[in-house]
């Protein structure tokens, strides 16, 4: 039985982690701050896990949080594209600075391995399908230039200081617990509220730009096979389907589950917005 810890355990991917692990009787720690988290994510397992309230950027709470623990998966960040176009310094200030105060805890703790959530945004507007992880960067927006940092100093922690780490690249993940209310919630659970109620679904730009979405249990059962591996050779993975859908494609797919044709209010494109993944 292994030590885990999953920063950002109390969000939409984190928690779900947290839950498989504890159903593989693992032992779990969380850490997180409750920024966008909630008690409400951990419901049925909260008793089974380990939970430390703190911030990943602070020393004292990252060392309470990795002490004895064998893999951790780092999930924790300030999420959307969107959102860091409007807030690029607070992004940075959480996701570089959190990923390095990690990096180091996890370091002086003695980690086995520390899996990093990465974002297929770094790949910015890329002009080759599918991406691959051998495709030069060119992140086009705060988001994504500080997922970049984050691999770059996994990288600089395994050749320097000898912490084992893997960068995951995720492609648009979707699932149960993703909040539907936030003004920056992804498309899948916003346009499903909208169809259920009844609510014209606002599509951004023309709505044929498409993506990779990813159900959030590939996402977790890939998080774990990444700590586990014997040997990580690359360091960085893509992680996805290897297919893309439009977003208008989406939307026939919800009309047919609904019965019913559903009202589309196309709106400006958001900045920071790529064509495909």
């Amino acid at each position: 039985m292994a030590k885990w810890l999953v920063t950002g355990g109390a969000g939409f991917i984190g928690s779900h982690i947290a839950e498989t692990l504890v159903k593989m009787g693992e032992k779990v720690r969380i850490l997180d701050n409750f920024f966008s988290g909630s008690m409400e994510s951990l419901s049925g397992f909260e008793n089974k896990v380990d939970l430390v309230r703190g911030d990943i950027r602070d020393a004292k709470d990252v060392a309470k949080a990795m002490r004895g623990v064998d893999y951790c998966l780092h999930q924790a960040a300030l999420r959307s594209v969107s959102r860091s176009m409007s807030y690029p310094e607070e992004t940075n200030d959480v996701n570089v600075g959190g990923i390095l105060a990690c990096l180091l805890g996890a370091a002086r703790a003695k980690v086995k391995r520390f899996v990093f959530a990465s974002s297929s945004s770094v790949y910015g507007d890329s002009l080759r399908f599918p991406q691959k992880v051998q495709d030069f960067p060119a992140p086009i927006s705060p988001y994504a230039v500080s997922k970049l940092t984050g691999e770059f100093y996994c990288k600089m922690f395994t050749k320097s200081f000898g912490l084992s780490t893997v960068s995951l690249r995720y492609f648009n993940v979707f699932g149960p617990r993703q909040d539907p209310k936030s003004k920056y919630a992804v498309v899948v659970p916003r346009f499903i509220i909208s169809a259920l109620q009844g609510a014209p679904l606002k599509v951004h730009w023309d709505g044929l730009q498409s993506r990779d979405f990813t159900f959030v249990s590939d996402i977790v059962r890939c998080n774990i096979l990444a700590a586990q591996a014997p040997n990580p050779k690359n360091g960085v993975y893509n992680v996805g389907c290897g297919s893309t859908a439009s977003l208008l494609t989406m939307i026939k797919l919800l009309e047919s589950f609904a019965g019913k044709k559903l009202t589309k209010e196309f709106v400006p494109k958001r900045e920071g917005d790529v064509r495909k993944t």
